[in-house]
């Protein structure tokens, strides 16, 4: 059986959050879920941080380690998406779509890490997406983002195994979760004369394929392996067998043609 572990997942309020952090409880794991509101759970211990504020980040993270006195693992989840035409995006669509996603995971590898350096011991679990491997029509930023968090994650890996650090990424394709229906609209988009039509077909298709997807507890039984397993892989794509070929065919074609692709399959 494997050891109990100290583990912090952010996002824990709902969807992939919620259910891997239930998971990981229900196996012994000693887990802190942490999320912008109030949560309360015999199983999870909860605290109410911003992923984004790096001072009340680090008061949470040194909070715990001084508790539990090592923290063994960290899965950054928090994330949220805008969709709109990358061209009418505002500074506070970019800067809360880039804050939450990439900033968020910075904030806590940078808060977290100390402690794991300390222990010579250490895991870091980031959520990318199939959209941090290319770039999705009308997603542009949450694209970015997880692009981010790819180069973010490959660079840190290579930095920190020295220290007995494992990172590794995780990358989702489309699951139901809330995540279709907390996703923020540009309002700009949908009432411009160009962008407009097009976006509203594909965000259709968007949300259909969202909504028909794989459930989260998919997702949680894999990031539990990814916990509890000796060698995790860097890269671990968690989608249904069309999305896990599309990663494998992006690989192969050239760009010219991926964009054609994705234009056709988007239909924009």
């Amino acid at each position: 059986m494997t050891q109990p572990q100290v583990i912090i997942i952010t996002g824990a309020s709902s969807g992939f959050g919620r259910a891997t952090a239930t998971l990981l409880a229900s196996k012994g794991h000693t887990v802190y879920g942490l999320c912008r509101r109030p949560m309360d759970d015999n199983t999870i211990h909860y605290r109410q941080c911003d992923v984004r504020n790096r001072d009340e980040v680090r008061r949470v993270v040194d909070t715990i380690a001084e508790a539990e006195g090592r923290i063994d693992v960290l899965i950054n989840n928090a994330g949220m998406g805008i969709g709109g035409a990358l061209e009418l995006a505002t500074d506070e669509e970019i800067d809360v779509q880039m804050g939450t996603n990439f900033m968020g995971c910075v904030n806590l590898c940078q808060a977290t890490l100390p402690h794991m350096r300390r222990a010579r011991h250490g895991r870091i679990i980031n959520l990318s997406s199939i959209g941090g491997v290319m770039g999705l029509p009308y997603q542009g930023f949450y694209s970015a983002s997880k692009f981010a968090i790819e180069g973010f994650s490959e660079a840190l890996a290579a930095e920190v195994k020295r220290f007995g650090i494992d990172v590794c990424m995780v990358e989702p394709g489309d699951f139901a979760t809330g995540f279709t229906g907390s996703r923020r609209n540009s309002q700009a988009t949908l009432d411009d004369p160009d962008y407009g039509p097009v976006f509203a077909r594909t965000l259709s298709l968007i949300e259909k394929e969202e909504n028909g997807g794989l459930k989260p507890e998919v997702l949680a039984r894999r990031i539990v392996r990814l916990v509890e397993c000796r060698r995790p892989s860097l890269r671990n794509v968690v989608a249904n067998l069309e999305q896990w070929l599309s990663v494998v065919i992006k690989r192969i074609l050239t760009g010219n043609q991926m964009v054609g692709i994705l234009r056709d399959y988007y239909k924009c």
